[in-house]
């Protein structure tokens, strides 16, 4: 299985699911942030993690991911939507990397938490996010349990 981590962040999701996919399986952690993705490459190292591949990459623009059409069966969008400027872009590349049938796991924040998370003005909300991406061509799936303050939800690619 083939897996992109979009806005990677420091990568501890692009860790666990790496493990998960094994070593027939590739994880595209994809991060704007450079910082960041040094920290990853690092802790890829130390934990002999060799099935993830770093790309600096802005997943609001097209093409911006590096990747090639079609290309991922699942692309995980974990507490970036809230900060995405360009939300129906990054809907758009989301959808461009997917094969047919891919799937999106969109978790995000459903409230701003006493001083963690986003501002409330920057929440974006479960109907929101659903509303985004059924309009980019995705067809809802299921809601998935995220915990207290987040959301999460299951889209495939139509």
């Amino acid at each position: 299985m083939k897996v992109a981590d979009l806005g990677a962040g420091s990568g501890a999701l692009s860790l666990l699911v790496a493990r998960h996919v094994g070593d027939s399986g590739k994880v595209y952690a994809v991060e704007v942030q450079k910082d960041l993705l040094e920290r990853l490459k690092n802790l890829a190292k130390h934990d002999h993690v060799l099935n993830i591949e770093i790309i600096w990459g802005d997943i609001e623009q097209p093409n911006g991911t590096h990747l090639k059409d079609h290309t991922v069966d699942m692309a995980i969008a974990s507490n970036v939507l809230f900060q995405v400027e360009h939300k129906e872009g990054f809907v758009k590349e989301a959808k461009r990397i997917l094969k047919p049938g891919g799937k999106v796991v969109l978790v995000d924040w459903s409230e701003s938490f006493g001083g963690m998370g986003p501002s409330s003005e920057h929440v974006v909300g479960e109907q929101q996010g659903r509303a985004l991406f059924e309009a980019g061509g995705f067809e809802f799936v299921k809601k998935i349990d995220a915990g207290e303050h987040h959301y999460g939800m299951i889209f495939k690619k139509v």
